[in-house]
């Protein structure tokens, strides 16, 4: 016997148990993206091939007749091995690229060593991540989303606030040592000087006798002050081993300071792929433990 001869309109079928599963014609529509009136009509249409009603209509309930009780409970084990055979056949999907742009001194102080944590938890993801001193261009799709360091003020772009920072001026032992009045200040380029400028307004310290070097990316500002170059505004969050080994101390013995200041994540205004909501969701998990 051709076995298409007695099977159902496969759509009425599917739309037929969703119903069933839900007792709800809302929740099964919304679970099979379709609207309610599409869903009724698949279901009437099963109905009217096999010649019964399947379900009990009230006003605000439906319940299933005792036929149609029959049915789903026929139905849905076939409907769960098709479902389990097709995932059986389905290949292995390969690993989902997953582009971060950031600062370099953020990637290897910060988020570095904690990534394997991500990896292990999501191993067919894989992720890329580029350091730049400007702002990636996410909604051009150059990166996936970004990470910065800053107030949260760059235009069009939405930033989310991941974690505020804590700063203090930090230098090398020997250098806290012999330091002068008129010590060098050791700054990033990668960004305006508001670590500074706002640190010693906050403070009211004059900053004009001290000279400014300027320097490529942070990670060389934190390596410039161990090395004894220099005073440099230390980000707490990244520079916590240095402080803890000691190769880094308090410049000064005044309070952190604390403000807006912090890392944001930079995402476009349409919605992530799945690899970036499982970073983003890893990424703000992370940082509210941190």
């Amino acid at each position: 016997m051709a076995l298409h001869k007695d099977l159902p309109p496969l759509l009425a079928l599917r739309a037929f148990e969703a119903v069933a599963r839900h007792l709800s014609f809302i929740k099964a529509a919304n679970e099979l993206s379709v609207t309610q009136s599409a869903l009724s009509h698949h279901v009437q249409k099963l109905e009217q091939h096999l010649g019964k009603p399947l379900f009990i209509r009230r006003t605000r309930a439906i319940d299933l007749t005792v036929d149609g009780q029959h049915y789903y409970n026929e139905i849905r084990p076939a409907l769960d091995a098709i479902a389990t055979a097709t995932r059986h056949q389905k290949a292995v999907p390969g690993p989902s690229l997953l582009r971060v742009g950031l600062l370099a001194s953020f990637a290897t102080l910060w988020l570095a060593p904690r990534l394997a944590e991500f990896l292990n938890r999501y191993p067919h993801i894989q992720v890329e991540l580029l350091p730049a001193i400007q702002l990636a261009n996410v909604a051009g799709a150059e990166v996936d989303l970004a990470i910065r360091y800053g107030k949260g003020d760059w235009p069009d772009v939405h930033a989310t606030r991941l974690m505020t920072e804590t700063l203090s001026p930090v230098c090398s032992p020997a250098f806290k040592a012999g330091q002068s009045h008129d010590s060098p200040l050791l700054m990033a380029t990668s960004h305006r000087p508001f670590e500074w400028t706002d640190w010693s307004q906050h403070y009211q310290v004059d900053l004009e006798r001290h000279p400014r070097v300027m320097l490529h990316d942070y990670n060389i500002v934190v390596e410039a002050s161990v090395a004894g170059q220099g005073i440099a505004m230390g980000r707490h969050r990244l520079i916590q081993r240095k402080l803890r080994d000691g190769s880094l101390v308090e410049a000064f013995d005044w309070p952190h300071y604390h403000s807006e200041i912090g890392y944001w994540l930079i995402t476009p205004h349409s919605p992530p792929s799945e690899a970036a909501a499982c970073f983003i969701q890893w990424l703000q998990e992370t940082c509210a433990d941190a």
